[in-house]
């Protein structure tokens, strides 16, 4: 699977994350508003410059960029697991809390759904039980929770993380 293609729609444009981002990303990531869920604090700079240095070397990570303003308006990241080659996991992903609350989660996440779907059957999500707003959005593009994540079908996950999975409907397997 092509983990960091560029995608668009109307609205947006998905890229791979450049180390150029950085401080475009962090102009984002420094409202501590964003993370008031999360365990991690990335609105702290030394955070934030690990969680980005990590996800350049992941290679499957995002910049979201709003193709109105042409403004980086957050990130996310696709990421494989070994023993499952027909699931992905989307994940890490944030936006500039002006996008929050309306169409822009929705559009980058179907663009992101979509493109897996061309290589995998399932896509997962992990979402820390305590993050309210992570949980309904993933509710929203049709998350389905999966009540025991530990099954051998599923990678393992922290205990404080709840799963999701997303099925592709036209898959014949």
């Amino acid at each position: 699977m092509n983990l960091q293609p560029t995608l668009e729609n109307d609205i947006v444009r998905i890229r791979p994350l450049d180390s150029s981002d950085l401080e475009p990303l962090y102009q984002v990531a420094k409202d501590p508003k964003i993370w008031d869920q999360h365990l991690s604090k990335r609105y702290i700079r030394k955070d934030f410059e690990i969680f980005f240095s990590e996800s350049i070397k992941c290679a499957g990570a995002l910049t979201i960029v709003d193709k109105a303003s042409e403004s980086i308006i957050g990130s996310s990241r696709y990421k494989e697991f070994d023993r499952f080659r027909n699931m992905v996991e989307i994940g890490w992903t944030f936006l500039d809390r002006a996008y929050w609350g309306g169409k822009y989660n929705k559009a980058i996440k179907r663009l992101m759904i979509d493109h897996a779907f061309d290589y995998v059957n399932t896509i997962v999500f992990f979402v820390d039980k305590n993050n309210i707003r992570s949980l309904r959005a993933i509710e929203k593009i049709g998350g389905q929770r999966i009540v025991e994540s530990r099954f051998e079908k599923f990678p393992e996950t922290s205990s404080e993380n709840l799963t999701f999975i997303v099925k592709n409907k036209k898959a014949s397997k």
